[in-house]
């Protein structure tokens, strides 16, 4: 008898600690993941951001550049961003590329079914971020109702969340509030000034960096206020893979 509970005790103590070892090697995976798609990220269709300060570093040359071409605030894009698509994280951006949460209206195109003021309607959905990005701008360009947001300055976020509430784009009473508020908070009000008149936007410094033990695309990239694709493109790289002792050319 004491076999038989002996037995019975070991098997189901080996079972419990198996469970737990494919837990662990699952949520590896699930962080190595992450990171590649992070890494990725320009090619990927799905974006893993940590936290927002992450995402207005990847998006705010794509906010400053649809400011120059279509007047609006790069603040403003990227506060809207920020609060449709919680940084990122939400359902539409994840599975649809839609950072601004704009619906189907006249849109042809492929779509996506979520619950907003009403259960199921429908969004629009896109192959990419940057697709969304300028679709947003051409959403507010070429709408009767946003036409007086036009009338504003780029740098006057203030009239132009104010102008977005009164113009219908969100039900929230508060939305223009919060998107002062993000702005505010995070700063994006730098982001305005960068017009085309700008003359520092062609200045730029080119280094040497040597790869060492530990470096990623993804990190260098940070450390020198680049992205990685610019990493990429500029050393004609084909993956992500580094060696130690390699040279990269980095302009910043």
């Amino acid at each position: 008898m004491m076999r038989v509970v002996f037995f019975i005790s070991m098997t189901i103590f080996l079972t419990g600690c198996g469970s737990r070892k494919k837990n662990i090697t699952i949520s590896k995976t699930r962080e190595e993941i992450s990171q590649v798609e992070l890494q990725n990220a320009k090619t990927n269709q799905t974006l893993i951001f940590s936290n927002t300060t992450e995402y207005i570093e990847f998006f705010k040359a794509k906010a400053i550049n649809e400011m120059r071409l279509f007047g609006i605030p790069a603040s403003i894009t990227l506060a809207q961003g920020i609060l449709e698509s919680g940084s990122g994280r939400g359902r539409l951006a994840r599975q649809a590329n839609n950072h601004f949460g704009i619906k189907c209206h006249d849109w042809t195109g492929p779509r996506i079914f979520h619950d907003d003021d009403t259960e199921q309607e429908c969004f629009r959905k896109y192959d990419n971020p940057n697709q969304s990005y300028r679709d947003h701008s051409l959403f507010l360009a070429n709408r009767r109702r946003y036409e007086n947001l036009f009338k504003h300055n780029s740098n006057d976020y203030k009239s132009w969340a104010r102008g977005l509430k009164k113009a219908g784009y969100a039900t929230d009473p508060k939305y223009a509030h919060k998107l002062i508020a993000l702005i505010e908070r995070y700063e994006l009000y730098r982001y305005d000034t960068k017009n085309k008149k700008d003359k520092t936007q062609f200045e730029f410094d080119e280094i040497t960096y040597t790869v060492i033990k530990g470096d990623t695309l993804y990190s260098i990239s940070k450390r020198y206020n680049t992205s990685v694709e610019a990493i990429k493109s500029v050393n004609k790289l084909s993956s992500n893979e580094l060696e130690i002792g390699q040279k990269l050319k980095i302009v910043k």
